[in-house]
């Protein structure tokens, strides 16, 4: 059924703008006018963006087209998109299973969207269900919103039956992701905000103050002390060449970006970023995490094992844990176990390879990675704690004897001034 956006007069002259659905134009305005609503224009939505003014030729603005191409580029929510997705996933799940339809299910979701941008998305999602599609193809348009994982999922759930029940598997994986996303987040946010305010607040210094204050020392033409030379001959590189420091920054910025793009590149980064020490652990924690929750969710949920390690592949969120799942896929396809190729990977701790080797000899490898995800979440908890406890005294140390120097280089002579007089 065909998607309108209209816009019209209500009772007492008041502008009103919306979405209806309608067979034809004209049945839009009859609804519309029931509800004592003047059309004064009417457009009709088409899927994945495109629209159509009734009586007006097509038109589209670069900017759309820009935000199109873009949307089309990325894979699944993040931010507040993951936190919408989450909960108007377990609202469909809660729907379903108390035996609501499916196009009852959407309208429902339709009435009780928070924006424009989410009301119009599921109308298109009903109707592309109305006119018979299954809904993980209709949600297969959308990867800004609904990842490889998510219509994977749905996928199954339609072939066995209980999307209901993989709809609310999929909440609780949507939101226990991004709980992980906040710990990992909040134990490196801190210590990148430390670094930045403290760098801010010594080129102030160098740049604003201490010019000024040594510049008065100089004028009493004394010999300065070797601190202060080195303050001054610091100061005037920071006036002088603070664009070149900028431009320095860009371009290591820019390369690192270009670098990372690249496959090898990606590779000898995440490697190094795991050995860093604290956050090494950190980030390795959370990839193990992820791997194993996202790899539990898809195989409890009915995807066949190749395909779930081919998803977790995508989004582990490192280049050496990603790696590794490629190497279990290949070696799966060959016909062996998952432990035995997640043991000689050496990318994931011991223990989570004995741990996946007793649930596949169980039976209940879906519960064990499960486990293990708990687990780790605990423990990035834990590591994160530490993190902050650790790096918050060692960049307070350093912040102060950089400040420290500069206090010291300018107060020494000016106690050598007063102790000649």
């Amino acid at each position: 059924m065909p998607i309108f956006e209209y816009k019209a007069y209500a009772s007492g002259g008041k502008t009103k703008t919306g979405v209806i659905d309608a067979d034809t134009p004209r049945a839009a305005r009859q609804k519309l006018r029931k509800d004592n609503v003047l059309v004064s224009e009417l457009t009709e939505l088409r899927r994945k963006g495109k629209s159509r003014k009734i009586g007006a030729p097509i038109r589209k603005s670069l900017v759309q087209r820009i935000k199109q191409a873009r949307n089309a580029q990325t894979s699944g929510p993040s931010g507040r998109d993951l936190e919408t997705v989450a909960a108007i996933t377990r609202q469909m799940g809660t729907l379903l299973g108390a035996g609501i339809p499916m196009a009852e299910s959407l309208k429902a979701i339709i009435d009780q969207a928070e924006t424009r941008r989410i009301e119009q998305l599921f109308r298109e999602i009903r109707e592309r269900i109305t006119q018979g599609a299954n809904f993980g193809d209709a949600l297969a348009d959308y990867p800004q919103l609904f990842s490889d994982l998510y219509v994977n999922m749905v996928r199954a759930g339609e072939a066995t039956g209980q999307v209901d029940v993989v709809l609310r598997r999929l909440a609780d994986f949507l939101q226990s992701q991004r709980a992980l996303q906040r710990k990992v987040m909040s134990a490196l946010t801190y210590p990148i905000l430390m670094v930045s305010i403290g760098l801010l607040v010594v080129a102030i210094l160098m740049t604003m103050v201490v010019p000024k204050i040594t510049d008065m020392l100089q004028d009493t033409g004394q010999t300065m002390p070797a601190p202060t030379k080195i303050l001054i001959t610091l100061s005037e590189i920071f006036k002088k060449w603070w664009w070149l420091g900028c431009l320095i920054l860009a371009a290591l910025s820019y390369t690192f970006g270009r670098v990372y793009r690249t496959k090898k590149g990606e590779l000898v980064i995440d490697r190094s970023l795991l050995k860093l020490p604290f956050v090494g652990d950190l980030l390795r924690k959370s990839a193990v995490a992820r791997f194993t929750r996202t790899l539990s969710t898809l195989l409890s949920s009915g995807v066949p094992a190749v395909r779930s390690l081919e998803i977790t592949q995508r989004v582990v969120g490192n280049r050496v844990i990603a790696d590794a799942t490629g190497t279990i896929k290949t070696r799966i396809m060959e016909g062996t176990d998952i432990a035995t190729p997640l043991k000689q990977s050496g990318a994931f701790p011991a223990v989570v390879g004995y741990m996946v080797a007793v649930g596949e000899a169980s039976g209940e490898l879906e519960q064990m990675l499960d486990r293990i995800a708990d687990a780790y979440d605990e423990e990035i908890e834990v590591v994160t704690e530490r993190v902050t406890t650790i790096l918050e005294p060692i960049m307070i140390i350093v912040l102060a004897v950089v400040v420290g120097f500069i206090v010291w280089s300018i107060v020494l002579p000016i106690l050598q001034v007063g102790s000649v007089q």
